[in-house]
């Protein structure tokens, strides 16, 4: 860990317990761990000295005398930049990922945040995101705690234009099966989204941007939002008012991790990229009884599953085989003992679709043949639906033309794929309702991931083309530079867009 010895900075609340090296590792390890180690000081240690002006503990200053310049910088100039700031970044994303949090619960990882950002002498606020929804989502099987994770930080001159920038924070309740020197150190809960990613992009971008404030035209708004694994915590951001703090936010952009895609490519797509979504509970309700005597009972177990039967007609047979529609049952839970027909069961699942109104037609219509398929068989039932139904994820039209352009250069491939759409739901979706927004998918994909561990020696290799939200999912470490440049890259480049439109419109 030695970021932390550079200035007495340490990134760490609390010191780590030394580990001990494993059985008979060889002495000629030993000493190029501690050469590699005493190279990575000496160049900190350079460089912070060539910038001695600025105190920012933890950081490598590139900004010197003479480097300061009007025109905003390319994507090239940022990559470099963003390149000292790899060590820390990597390390704060390894520590949100040995401490998972699930939704409205994120209060050491929302700790761990508020200490970088004050480490960079950013302005932030905390206690954003208040879980009013808690006892919905107690009723979906969802545990959450109380909320007030969220972090609002501003970088440059707190006038218009503002654009803001999103990270999502919270981890899900899984199992992390591979063993990595930073797995989870919690059983059962595991960073399988790439949040901790996520969140370590935007604390580097804010350090690249810190150093440049006195060239930004405008404000940058970055925001880290709890609960986006289906506690809407980016609805509670948007209740509360943070896009229209002043400046109100013109615009947004917000990136996720795909492991669909090769490493160092990015793709999107303009309109919908993801899905509307919505969780439903259906309760059939019956008469009980000895299974021997079936003729005196109103078996619900029979009834729920012709339910289940009916409801796949709906996307099969009633929807448009050109249009995207999810009916999905995940769940049938009935009875406990083999000579009782039970009283009642439960059905769960979820119904997706690219629209909104799409969203809407479907519950109707599973509203309808659950209560038809019902009282066909005799028995009462109910639905609930989710706390928060998601709308989809959809790109403006025209923010994605400019940005597609602004962002070619940070992809391998000189541009922006253009992808299918895909039916996962993302709480993104609540800014992108409010503001034009772009959501962008950052490939990851390879199956030769080797980093160096904490102790410099080499670990793996994984592969990092395993699917989000399975307890084999590895986040490529290799993709958290291209983030932090590109957050900085769209962000100065659009107040740099806006201030020129404001430009002409004034002249």
């Amino acid at each position: 860990r030695f970021l932390g010895s550079i200035q007495g900075a340490q990134l760490s609340r609390e010191p780590r317990a030394a580990r001990s090296a494993p059985a008979g590792i060889s002495e000629q390890r030993s000493a190029r761990r501690a050469a590699m180690v005493a190279r990575i000081k000496t160049l900190l240690a350079l460089s912070i000295a060539a910038c001695a002006a600025e105190d920012l503990p933890g950081v490598v200053l590139t900004r010197g005398p003479g480097r300061a310049s009007d025109a905003t910088p390319t994507f090239q100039d940022l990559w470099e930049d963003a390149g000292n700031d790899v060590p820390f970044v990597v390390e704060v994303r390894r520590e949100l990922h040995r401490t998972p949090e699930l939704l409205f619960d994120e209060h050491a990882t929302s700790a761990k945040i508020a200490e970088v950002l004050a480490s960079l002498k950013v302005n932030f606020t905390t206690g954003w995101a208040k879980n009013t929804k808690r006892a919905e989502l107690a009723a979906k099987g969802f545990v959450s705690g109380e909320g007030g994770t969220g972090i609002v930080a501003h970088i440059g001159t707190g006038a218009e234009p503002c654009v803001l920038l999103r990270a999502d924070i919270d981890a899900l309740p899984i199992h992390e099966v591979v063993d990595l020197p930073w797995k989870s150190e919690t059983p059962g809960r595991m960073h399988a989204c790439g949040h901790d990613g996520h969140a370590a992009m935007l604390l580097g971008a804010a350090a690249v941007l810190k150093r440049r404030e006195h060239l930004i035209k405008g404000t940058i708004r970055l925001i880290w939002q709890p609960a986006e694994e289906g506690g809407a915590g980016g609805k509670r951001m948007v209740e509360e008012g943070v896009l229209d703090l002043p400046p109100k936010t013109e615009a947004a952009f917000g990136f996720h991790q795909w492991p669909f895609l090769p490493l160092g490519s990015i793709g999107g797509r303009p309109g919908p990229m993801l899905a509307a979504t919505e969780l439903f509970d259906i309760m059939v309700s019956g008469v009980g009884g000895h299974a021997a005597m079936p003729h005196h009972v109103v078996d619900p177990i029979v009834a729920a599953s012709h339910v289940v039967t009916a409801l796949q007609a709906i996307a099969a047979r009633e929807t448009d085989p050109l249009s995207s529609a999810v009916v999905s049952v995940t769940m049938f839970h009935a009875g406990d003992a083999y000579n009782v027909i039970p009283a009642g069961a439960r059905i769960g699942g979820t119904v997706r679709s690219l629209s909104f109104s799409g969203l809407q037609g479907l519950r109707k219509r599973v509203d309808a043949v659950v209560h038809a398929t019902a009282l066909a068989h005799r028995c009462n039932v109910s639905i609930s639906w989710s706390a928060d139904a998601y709308p989809p994820t959809e790109n403006d039209p025209e923010l994605w033309d400019w940005a597609t352009e602004v962002a070619a250069p940070a992809s391998t491939e000189n541009e922006i794929r253009v992808i299918a759409p895909t039916m996962g739901g993302e709480d993104f979706s609540f800014i992108a309702q409010k503001v034009p927004s772009v959501f962008l998918a950052l490939g990851q994909g390879a199956t030769d991931f080797a980093p160096l561990g904490d102790e410099g020696e080499t670990v793996g290799p994984y592969d990092t083309t395993v699917t989000v939200h399975n307890g084999r999912f590895v986040l490529h470490e290799d993709l958290l530079r291209r983030g932090v440049a590109l957050h900085a890259h769209l962000a100065l480049s659009y107040l740099d867009r806006a201030g020129a439109k404001s430009g002409e419109l004034g002249g």
